[in-house]
């Protein structure tokens, strides 16, 4: 069996696959590690356990995983080894990992130099991969980047008008993220379509709390929202996107800000959260702007039109679009912000029919038009697939 761990600052979530990945045995969320109010939800088939506990750090939510899946009642393993490889999800591989690894000394070392590149992320994949080595001695660990998507990005849309030397000495360049959740809703989309990857041009609207607009040219990332940190492009959840660097000079030299308070304006307290004064969930942003909250409103149009904006710059870029698909928490089931954006994109050739947008997911990806020139495709994100995917290829291959 494979185990997938996708461990965040103060969450761990996992998924357990059979060797031959053709079912999911269990899975599982263990939430607000190190705050209060902890919990853990065990699935397993249709049956959901919840516990409720104080998780003290990653090592107890590690902890209370294993309870959970051995527990005689809810477990559906008998002892450790019956997981013969386990896969990770890390968010920053630089220009040292262009493609999945398999765990040793070395690549720990790369992870970690890696760190200062994603200081909120890395350090709690790198957590989860040290856990899962102690609790699981001899099996093999394989990491899968969220960059490594990217890397297919030519160098003049990812280099920086910086001084040069900058960028080749120091790694600054354009990087991107949730590069395993565009890999694998572009290919299910070209799937769906019926049509060779290799023959599509793509945007792929990843849309969560951590937002990812990618351009996908013949299977091929070719540009990215996200840039050198985890804060730019698009508003986030938290994160402040693009704006103009000018302002942290007036944040530290007029304003007297420190360097790491600035970080944590761009990071923790922007994006919707800093424009609606409320909250980082869009769920709760658009039901407040439809209750009449106008910093709420301000939220979703600042989104919305962001979103139109890139969607219009990449196509320009691949010089033409067959498919826009919404993936993740807001781009899977928002269907409001999915009207809002493609209202604005019938000069690309979208168009959307309402009634499909309603019920989208529920076994109807395609919410085209049936005049739209482009299809307009909703596909759940399966980030844990493709982890568990490269973990079985890589394991094989050594074996």
């Amino acid at each position: 069996m494979i185990l997938t761990i996708n461990c965040g600052s103060s969450s761990l979530k996992y998924q357990l696959y059979s060797a031959d990945l053709a079912e999911v045995i269990a899975s599982g969320i263990i939430a607000k590690i190190g705050e209060a109010g902890g919990y853990a939800d065990h699935k397993v088939d249709d049956g959901k356990t919840r516990v409720v506990r104080d998780i003290a750090d990653h090592q107890a939510a590690f902890t209370l995983m294993m309870e959970n899946l051995l527990s005689p009642d809810i477990g559906v393993i008998t002892e450790p080894a019956q997981i013969t490889a386990i896969g990770h999800r890390a968010v920053h591989g630089g220009s040292t990992f262009v493609e999945s690894v398999i765990v040793n000394d070395q690549v720990m070392e790369g992870l970690r130099a890696c760190s200062t590149f994603a200081p909120l992320h890395n350090p709690c994949n790198i957590a989860g991969i040290e856990e899962a080595m102690r609790l699981f001695p001899g099996t093999p660990n394989v990491v899968v980047f969220d960059t490594a998507f990217h890397q297919t990005v030519p160098q003049h849309a990812h280099v920086y008008a910086l001084p040069y030397e900058l960028c080749t000495d120091h790694g600054i360049r354009r990087y991107g993220f949730h590069g395993t959740s565009c890999r694998y809703v572009s290919q299910a989309a070209a799937d769906i379509l019926g049509r060779p990857i290799e023959a599509l041009s793509m945007v792929i609207c990843h849309l969560g709390n951590g937002v990812t607009i990618d351009a996908v040219k013949g299977g091929q990332s070719v540009d990215t929202s996200i840039g050198f940190g985890t804060f730019c492009g698009m508003p986030m959840g938290t994160r402040a996107g693009d704006f103009d660097p000018a302002i942290i000079f007036h944040l530290v030299k007029t304003l007297g800000m420190s360097i790491d308070e600035v970080e944590a304006i761009c990071y923790k307290k922007s994006g919707l959260l800093g424009l609606s004064g409320l909250s980082n969930d869009m769920r709760e942003v658009c039901e407040a702007a439809a209750a009449g909250n106008k910093r709420c409103q301000l939220a979703v149009d600042v989104f919305v039109y962001q979103l139109r904006k890139q969607i219009g710059a990449y196509v320009a870029a691949m010089n033409g679009l067959d498919a826009l698909v919404f993936t993740a928490g807001i781009g899977e089931n928002s269907a409001e912000i999915r009207k809002l954006v493609c209202s604005g994109l019938g000069v690309l050739g979208v168009a959307i029919d309402e009634d499909l947008n309603q019920i989208a997911r529920n076994g109807h990806p395609d919410i085209s038009a049936a005049d739209a020139r482009v299809a307009t495709l909703v596909i759940p994100t399966d980030e844990e697939r493709m982890i568990a995917t490269d973990t079985l290829q890589l394991t094989m291959q050594r074996a």
